[in-house]
């Protein structure tokens, strides 16, 4: 866990606690943040997920949103998401099992 940077840790953290998402959201709703402006670099985010993927604690999530988009996206979102039963562009990530047993200690940490 020592070669993650701070920046992965909270992606961790974010999925771990709001479920599948992808780079365009976390930017702006990483950890809860909120507002349309983004609070981090998406290229950054993208970048940092692609590594968490190769360290095999993020994966390319694959399953329908419908129903289930994350808690960090705006209520509008969520029914336009329920309206198309469409998974939104861009690649969504989810953490792997290593990675929730990794971004369950983050969390703990985080929080207390």
């Amino acid at each position: 866990m020592d070669e993650l940077t701070d920046l992965m840790k909270k992606i961790l953290i974010h999925i771990y606690k709001y479920g599948p998402d992808n780079s365009w959201y976390m930017a702006r709703r990483l950890l809860g943040e909120s507002g349309y402006t983004p609070k981090f670099d998406e290229d950054e985010i993208e970048i940092n997920c692609k590594k968490l993927k190769e360290m095999g604690l993020l994966t390319v999530y694959n399953g329908s949103l419908k129903r289930s988009v994350t808690s960090s996206v705006k209520p509008w979102l969520k029914v336009k998401a329920k309206e198309t039963g469409a998974k939104p562009k861009g690649v969504y990530y989810d953490l792997t099992k290593k990675g929730r047993k990794i971004a369950s200690q983050l969390y703990k940490e985080f929080r207390g």
